[in-house]
């Protein structure tokens, strides 16, 4: 595990409690809940579900701790930062709101020093195979996150939830022909 790992597991464990302080519900999302399940290691930035009703207070809660907001240009999330450290507090991704049912979703899990609530592989690989389209369509990360999780990922639910996205499709294609799954045994 590199150092910047290390770092990122800092965080999130700072940003965890702080939201189990201020009674936040969320849930680990994104890299690090891929690693949390056994996939890569990942060295981009921590992302957590929160409700958007939430989002603001969230917010709020990790500055008084000594993180610093950052504008966001998107609005389907808001963006602090831990030092170096960028945290990511989801609202909407892919345009689904977080629910309280999303949220009951999560696995806890441990992650470094705490145990958390953690999404689904399945919920993950979705979430990004999603955003993927003609100016982000990098497969580079995708194909170690799936062969890592294989086993924990529910295939058909991926295909039925990513079924209108040509660049999900592609990835699909691209992993059956790697064997990194076999439909005939879905």
């Amino acid at each position: 595990m590199s150092g910047l790992q290390n770092d990122l597991l800092r965080t999130l464990t700072k940003v965890a409690g702080a939201l189990r302080g201020a009674s936040i519900p969320f849930a680990l999302t994104g890299g690090c809940a891929g690693y949390a399940r056994g996939g890569p290691a990942t060295e981009h930035d921590v992302d957590l579900l929160v409700r958007e009703e939430d989002a603001p207070q969230a917010v709020s809660v990790l500055v008084a701790k000594g993180m610093r907001a950052a504008e966001a240009p998107e609005d389907w999330l808001l963006k602090v930062y831990d030092g170096d450290h960028l945290v990511d507090l989801l609202h909407r991704p892919n345009e689904r709101p977080v629910t309280d049912e999303m949220l009951a979703m999560a696995e806890e899990l441990p992650v470094g020093s705490v145990v958390l609530p953690v999404m689904s592989a399945t919920f993950v690989l979705e979430s990004k195979l999603l955003v993927l389209d003609g100016h982000r369509c990098d497969f580079s990360e995708l194909l170690p996150f799936a062969r890592a999780l294989r086993e924990q990922i529910d295939w058909e639910h991926v295909r039925a939830e990513t079924k209108h996205s040509p660049y999900a499709e592609a990835f699909l294609v691209l992993v059956e022909r790697l064997d990194i799954l076999d439909w005939s045994t879905r």
